[in-house]
């Protein structure tokens, strides 16, 4: 960072001295380290802040390749996963809220396809959008717990037993409720909750309505009540 100017997408010193502990899986004076792992990371966050393709990244951050090899290493150790787990469990505490959460929120959300999509795209007729599903749960702080991607033509109730097998594992087995919202409606999806030890609770739009009304509970941008859990 000495030899260029900085983008906004770059680590501040608090951060790298959070995450760094995570990232680090060789000696920082490893022989074979011909880049800063700071910068290295500092090209992954320029990636995921624009969107660029891989090949897009600046030229003074390390080679695009050093730092697709190096995200290839940090994925399958698991860092990323050890850092959300501990970073949520931080942030709960701060908050005066138990360190794994009884209670969690599940939606989804249709994210527009590119030409790059391909056979992976489908068509969601109720967002009237052609592309990909995140189906994702989070605390009721809004912290993630766990996601997957579908096509977008998957419908949100079919994605339960999933969701609840992996907030389970993850919280290991501490979520008692799950918020829903009238796309989880049914006998099928509370079935597979229940099998997981989770029972839903539909939040139910009013019935007579005009323009945006705010759900009590959603986790994306919302302030969400006090709750005891």
């Amino acid at each position: 960072m000495e030899t260029r100017r900085p983008y906004p997408s770059d680590v501040s010193d608090e951060e790298w001295a959070f995450v760094a502990p995570y990232l680090t899986l060789l000696p920082e004076d490893a022989g074979q380290r011909r880049y800063p792992l700071r910068e290295v990371f500092n090209g992954l966050r320029n990636l995921i802040k624009s969107g660029a393709p891989w090949r897009w990244i600046p030229h003074d951050l390390p080679p695009w390749i050093i730092v697709y090899q190096q995200t290839r290493r940090w994925l399958e150790a698991g860092v990323f996963d050890a850092l959300v787990a501990d970073l949520r469990l931080l942030l709960r505490l701060q908050a005066g809220r138990q360190g794994q959460p009884s209670a969690v929120i599940l939606d989804s959300r249709t994210v527009q396809s590119t030409p790059e999509s391909g056979s992976r795209a489908g068509y969601d007729g109720h967002k009237r959008r052609k592309g990909s599903k995140v189906h994702a749960a989070v605390d009721t702080l809004g912290q993630l717990l766990t996601l997957h991607v579908t096509p977008a033509n998957e419908q949100d109730s079919a994605q339960v037993a999933r969701l609840a097998a992996a907030v389970q594992e993850v919280t290991g087995a501490h979520v008692e409720l799950a918020y829903v919202d009238q796309g989880y409606t049914g006998a099928e999806p509370a079935a597979e909750a229940h099998g997981h030890g989770i029972e839903l609770q539909v939040v139910k739009l009013p019935t007579a309505r005009q323009g945006f009304v705010l759900l009590p509970l959603c986790w994306r941008g919302c302030i969400l009540p006090p709750l005891p859990v």
